[in-house]
């Protein structure tokens, strides 16, 4: 069963429509009493503030739930707003802090039109079967104005280049994340959602 976790801003119906197609069983997650036994995978999507997506976890007693099943290493995958979650500190929220699984910042993007918005491309960086029979460098939709820079280069799966190359999936453990949404990437982001259920 994965648990999808819905704080009131993520991109929820799309994920949990491509999760559907998948033929997997999923639930949403909307409050602490969501979180059982029968819980074996997490998606945090993401859409939105930084800061107030934070805020509205801990708001609706979410967050300290998933900062639990993260410190036990639990399979997880964050998806754009959920992976820059993943990490510390945001430019666009200060004083806010994420989850800090990762440790770095997120700084805005002060080149090209902001946000980027559309298909670019995501060349791997090192093996990870996230990415099994996704070629390199293969087109995923991307929608964000801030971007994660990672303090450790080993736990980047994957970068893309828009002005600046930078962090694009992210791993450490069982803990994915991704900064482009595999639910509007069609069949190539069904592939990376059924490797994330089946393989990671």
């Amino acid at each position: 069963m994965i648990g999808i976790i819905d704080y009131g801003a993520g991109n929820l119906r799309s994920v949990k429509k491509a999760i559907d197609f998948l033929n997997i069983d999923n639930v949403i997650i909307q409050s602490q009493a969501d979180f059982t036994e029968h819980i074996e995978k997490i998606i945090l999507p993401g859409v939105g503030s930084f800061g107030a997506a934070v805020e509205t976890m801990k708001a609706k007693k979410l967050y300290d739930p998933v900062a639990e099943w993260l410190a036990a290493d639990q399979p997880f995958l964050g998806i754009c707003l959920g992976m820059q979650m993943l990490f510390g500190d945001s430019e666009e929220s200060p004083g806010v802090k994420g989850f800090d699984v990762f440790h770095g910042n997120i700084p805005q993007f002060t080149q090209g039109k902001v946000p980027q918005i559309g298909w670019n491309q995501v060349q791997h960086t090192r093996f990870t079967p996230l990415f099994e029979g996704i070629a390199d460098n293969a087109f995923f939709y991307f929608l964000h104005g801030y971007y994660v820079n990672p303090e450790s280069p080993e736990v980047a799966i994957a970068a893309t280049d828009y002005g600046i190359t930078y962090t694009s999936a992210v791993q450490k453990g069982r803990i994915y994340g991704v900064q482009f949404h595999p639910e509007k990437s069609s069949d190539v982001g069904i592939q990376l959602l059924r490797n994330w259920v089946t393989l990671c």
